[in-house]
């Protein structure tokens, strides 16, 4: 395990390493090498052009994986323990959803959200990330909600609890390990999206951060020590 964590960590050192030197002492041969002067190197230029693009990520993606969460949990309780005529089915044709690749929807996806006006708003954004959220969301939150006893649910129904007030005050307060899970998972995701951010929101300050560092390399000369830093801090 030692060995693994060595293996898995030297790439983070490199990154750190070199982002904490000048640029004129970033290179193959001297990667290794301990920064001469701790100064902060790349790690103040690249916090100061990625802070308002780290802003917009945040407002992307703490709305959309909470939105997507809920709407989850809605889903998978009652895929699970309210099953409805032909749930089964358009719980399958949810999952296909896993399966759509994301470029054969940008089309469509743009022409929608101009149609609503949602096109290059963080707004947009949040609007795509939790549909595209919903398969996996939905999924996490049905398989959990399986192992709990139906026994719980005919309980409730017996002391008159219906539909929405079961979920309220049974399974909402013991689904904490699930929006664990589907926070990491939904959170993660949607901060690392580089293609839907590129494609709805075309306004540079208005991008998430995936964008912003992709354009810190710049296209001619190369500020590696800056690259390095970003993308510690992103």
């Amino acid at each position: 395990l030692l060995l693994a964590l060595v293996f898995y960590l030297t790439p983070v050192f490199v990154m750190v390493n070199n982002g904490l030197k000048d640029a004129t002492n970033v290179s193959l041969y001297t990667m290794w090498n301990l920064p001469e002067t701790w100064t902060g190197g790349g790690f103040i230029e690249a916090w100061e052009k990625l802070r308002p693009n780290m802003i917009n990520s945040i407002f992307m993606a703490v709305p959309a994986t909470i939105i997507s969460a809920m709407i989850g949990a809605v889903n998978g309780y009652l895929f699970s323990k309210w099953k409805f005529r032909g749930s089964d089915m358009l719980f399958t044709l949810m999952l296909f959803g896993f399966f759509i690749p994301y470029q054969s929807v940008l089309f469509p996806m743009v022409r929608f959200l101009q149609e609503i006006r949602l096109y290059g708003t963080t707004a947009g954004l949040v609007l795509v990330h939790v549909v595209y959220g919903l398969p996996v969301t939905s999924l996490i939150f049905r398989n959990f909600y399986a192992n709990v006893p139906t026994e719980l649910i005919e309980a409730a129904r017996v002391d008159g609890a219906g539909l929405v007030s079961t979920f309220l005050r049974i399974m909402l307060p013991i689904s904490i390990p699930a929006f664990v899970v589907v926070g990491i998972f939904q959170f993660t995701n949607i901060w690392n999206d580089f293609l839907f951010g590129v494609i709805v929101v075309q306004n540079p300050n208005a991008q998430p951060v995936t964008i912003a560092l992709n354009n810190l390399s710049g296209s001619f000369s190369v500020d590696w020590n800056v690259v390095m830093a970003g993308a510690i801090v992103a």
